[in-house]
């Protein structure tokens, strides 16, 4: 797996992954090389709104939908933090570029265009992200922590949330409700 990038993939963790930071998760990876790894955990609503987010911003919503918008814990690191994951990729002030149609934003003209009803066609908001240090992941990966597929925008922005985990395993044609939690005991 040396120099195999994982962004633009799912990590869905494994029934028997307990750190309960990542439990039953999709992380979606942004980005991966030889310094980490940093995702976004794209199944954990928080009980948050995005009109709380807006409010503490001070950037007025246009609509009760955008108000009522779901707001994701992204990952146990700079929960204070906000993380756009949207398509398409647009030209925001600090926008990672994941592939031609998906970004990455965590600047402030992005979440105040959404405010507005004039952001991107789909995004996912967060606080917080999930990082791995130089080759922590290919040793979780080699530990059986978790499953990789390669990233489906539909899953991140059109698949219920409650689904994320189940369908993002089906796309490997895994179905991860029948795989133990004690793999590898005899």
């Amino acid at each position: 797996m040396p120099g195999t990038s994982l962004a633009n993939h799912f990590l869905i963790a494994m029934p028997s992954l307990a750190d309960p930071n990542f439990h039953h998760t999709v992380t979606y990876i942004c980005e991966h090389n030889e310094h980490g790894a940093m995702g976004i955990v794209i199944n954990r609503e928080l009980e948050l709104k995005l009109g709380e987010v807006l409010e503490q911003m001070a950037i007025e919503a246009v609509s009760p939908k955008v108000r009522d918008k779901e707001v994701y814990l992204g990952g146990p690191v700079h929960t204070d933090r906000g993380f756009v994951i949207h398509q398409p990729v647009g030209k925001w002030d600090s926008t990672l570029k994941i592939t031609r149609s998906i970004g990455l934003t965590t600047s402030r003209d992005i979440v105040a265009a959404v405010a507005a009803g004039k952001g991107p066609k789909s995004c996912l908001i967060a606080l917080g992200y999930a990082g791995w240090g130089a080759g922590q992941l290919e040793k979780e990966m080699a530990e059986n922590a978790w499953l990789s597929a390669p990233a489906d925008a539909r899953i991140i922005f059109k698949t219920p949330v409650e689904q994320r985990w189940n369908v993002a395993a089906s796309s490997l044609g895994v179905d991860i409700s029948r795989i133990s939690n004690d793999v590898g005991h005899a």
